[in-house]
């Protein structure tokens, strides 16, 4: 099973916390059995949520990413090509006097 991803903690945790608020709100509920229904409704409406937010899509192994260069090792030399920079192609231009 994978592991949650961000939006989906926030989006569950926002909806846990803000369904709660409305449900204690409009119920007016001050019973503890009360409180634990509502609780335990918004609970379930914020993992409903949580679920259906879209996971991000993988990879198919048709269209492979390109790996990365590997990393040079401690106290290896990397070699870097240099190349010598051209002369400007056209002279520099200076504003004559008025």
């Amino acid at each position: 099973m994978p592991r949650p991803t961000a939006a989906q903690l926030a989006y569950g945790s926002c909806t846990v916390i803000f369904s709660t608020l409305a449900m204690l709100l409009l119920s007016e509920t001050s019973s503890g059995l009360g409180i634990t229904v509502i609780a335990l409704a918004a609970l379930a409406l914020g993992l409903l949520v949580a679920m259906t937010v879209p996971l991000p899509k993988q990879r198919t192994a048709e269209a492979p990413a390109e790996a990365p260069a590997p990393a040079p090792v401690a106290g290896e030399r990397v070699r870097v090509r240099r190349e010598p920079v051209a002369a400007a192609l056209e002279p520099v231009r200076e504003p004559t006097a008025p």
